[in-house]
């Protein structure tokens, strides 16, 4: 029933910026954590930046600095902006949204559609 919408991506050139965005529908009021993630192919998929309710957030090093990930927890919302965008950011990149179930070991989560994010040269 909880879905995630997410909307942004495109193609850019090297050292652009883009913005992604993602908003939660369903009966859900909030998740503990939502954030973003990016697949290439051959590679895993790999956490970009995420933010809990607390304010805290979880950056894939090599983003830090350049990226920013926003969120209203309220209107569980969450963004993404990209600034000094490289060759190597090119991929699928997901929203993703948990909510722990008393414990940490223990979550529900829901994916969003997925957008492409090209960086060229």
């Amino acid at each position: 029933q909880v879905r995630l919408v997410q909307s942004g991506g495109g193609e850019v050139q090297a050292g652009g910026s883009l913005r992604l965005s993602c908003a939660a529908s369903g009966d859900i009021l909030s998740f503990n954590v939502m954030g973003w993630y990016r697949q290439t192919p051959g590679k895993q998929r790999e956490l970009v930046a995420t933010k809990n309710t607390r304010g805290g957030t979880n950056y894939l090093d090599s983003v830090k600095g350049r990226f920013t990930v926003a969120r209203n927890g309220d209107e569980n919302k969450v963004y993404l902006q990209m600034n000094s965008l490289k060759p190597e950011d090119t991929g699928v990149y997901y929203c993703n949204a948990k909510l722990f179930t008393g414990t940490f070991s223990k979550y529900f989560e829901v994916w969003g559609q997925g957008t492409l994010v090209t960086v060229s040269s």
